[in-house]
């Protein structure tokens, strides 16, 4: 399997997830034969063998809840307050910087309601955050399909005005793209317009979470120019269901549509 040859103007990494049925050995001796540098929500326990791979983590987890429950809903705030001050340190520790976290749904309440909640919660963390240099980023999901049909933090202008009120560099966005298809569109107008406020993109094909591909309604490499033109520095990572029986080529193949 050949390294790839990349411009690099665009740094890329993958989530583990859609790979699990490979060992992690396996998966990360993938990735350093084609030449990708970093994944994503790797489990604490599994760091060591990404150093002994020379493999970064782009986005970390392990402190959140679950995806329902979340920031939005103040009966968590003890649990994740808890969680994120256990995680953070370890983050730091291990050379890392970004930490998801989620809204959690939004449980019949309103847009101010869940903004309010949100804030009061993150506040009690963010000058630990900044004390270790990581950045908690939260997921914008689609509140449109299963399992996330109640979630709040559904629509860009929410994570915005959130971020507004925090007002802190440790905290942003991770912006998936192929949510944010699904409940708004126009992806790159919202970047160009919002790219302050986001620290990390996730892609996959629209519909379907597909891979990337002339099959699906995504420009992939029309929206990497346009994140490029934004002077982002941070990480792009691939979230989509790899087709057929090599998932690696799949993969490859997604990384050089979105190397522009």
């Amino acid at each position: 399997m050949s390294v790839l040859k990349l411009n690099n103007n665009i740094k890329q990494s993958v989530v583990r997830w859609p790979y699990s049925r490979m060992s992690m050995d396996d998966f990360l001796k993938s990735l350093n034969e084609i030449g990708i540098p970093a994944v994503e929500l790797i489990d604490v326990k599994d760091f060591p063998l990404l150093k002994k791979y020379n493999i970064h983590c782009a986005m970390c987890h392990g402190a959140e809840i679950n995806f329902s429950e979340g920031w939005s809903n103040p009966k968590n705030h003890e649990i994740l307050i808890r969680n994120y001050s256990e995680m953070i340190p370890l983050i730091s520790e291990a050379g890392y910087s970004n930490l998801i976290c989620f809204s959690g749904d939004r449980h019949h309440l309103s847009d101010e309601e869940g903004l309010n909640n949100c804030a009061e919660g993150l506040e009690k963390i963010l000058p630990l955050a900044k004390e270790h240099g990581v950045v908690l980023q939260m997921e914008l999901l689609n509140s449109a399909t299963y399992p996330h049909e109640d979630y709040m933090c559904d629509h860009t202008k929410f994570g915005v005005e959130l971020c507004k009120r925090l007002n802190s560099d440790n905290f942003k966005l991770l912006y998936d793209i192929y949510h944010m298809q699904m409940m708004e569109g126009n992806i790159i107008k919202t970047i160009k317009t919002n790219h302050q406020y986001i620290g990390h993109y996730h892609t996959a094909g629209s519909p379907g979470r597909g891979q990337l591909d002339d099959t699906q309604e995504l420009n992939y490499p029309a929206i990497m120019r346009a994140i490029v033109k934004t002077g982002f520095k941070g990480y792009v990572g691939h979230e989509f269901m790899p087709k057929g029986k090599n998932k690696i080529e799949a993969l490859k193949r997604g990384v050089e549509i979105c190397d522009v």
